[in-house]
């Protein structure tokens, strides 16, 4: 196991021990909702063990925006913030997560002393602005048997799972459509072979 300096190696010493005399560590089972929509957002999350997603909610329907992955914050919630505005995205732990959370009352004082942190936010806002437009390519462009299964192999690929436990539901609401829709592209990649429905979930087969 890493000690919380290793998982945050890619940060400045000082800015560790800052880090560790101020802010939080917390560990969040698996599907905790970590940041509400509308919320003001009071503290700052660094992953350092697991994966959260981000999803931005339109009327009725959610998207999911983008995954934070150990390493990286939500910029969406840096965003918020800043501007002591609500957050205009909710998160939720995809597996077990263990976060470090930054208090954002100090995040004034420590952008001006610590480049790094300005840096580590000046990347999260490069990265993000690329899923963004990736996710609206794949809306405006592919079509959904193409999309559900970049989605799938993404999945497996961040969570380095074999098959991927998700009802149909729950893939429905992470790419705003209809669980109908989903159930009905599915069965027509299964009998393509793309994929398999088991018991112990879905399997892919090809990455074509």
């Amino acid at each position: 196991m890493e000690s919380i300096q290793q998982q945050l190696s890619f940060l400045s010493p000082s800015l560790i021990k800052e880090l560790l005399a101020h802010a939080t560590i917390c560990n969040f089972p698996k599907e905790t909702q970590i940041l509400r929509d509308e919320q003001y957002v009071k503290v700052l999350p660094i992953v350092l063990e697991g994966l959260v997603k981000v999803f931005s909610k339109f009327e009725e329907k959610e998207l999911l925006l983008y995954y934070i992955q150990p390493k990286q914050s939500c910029v969406m919630s840096f965003s918020a913030a800043l501007k002591n505005t609500p957050s205009k995205v909710f998160a939720i732990t995809e597996e077990d997560s263990k976060i470090l959370l930054i208090p954002v009352d100090k995040l004034p004082h420590w952008l001006k002393e610590f480049p790094d942190l300005n840096t580590l936010f000046y990347n999260q806002y490069d990265l993000r602005y690329s899923d963004l437009l990736d996710t609206i390519q794949h809306i405006l462009i592919d079509k959904m048997d193409k999309r559900l299964f970049e989605y799938l192999k993404n999945k497996l690929l961040l969570t380095n799972n074999v098959s991927l436990k998700i009802t149909h539901s729950q893939i429905a609401n992470e790419l705003g459509t209809a669980r109908e829709v989903i159930s009905r592209v599915l069965k027509k990649l299964e009998s393509e072979k793309k994929i398999e429905q088991t018991a112990n979930g879905i399997i892919l087969h090809s990455g074509d």
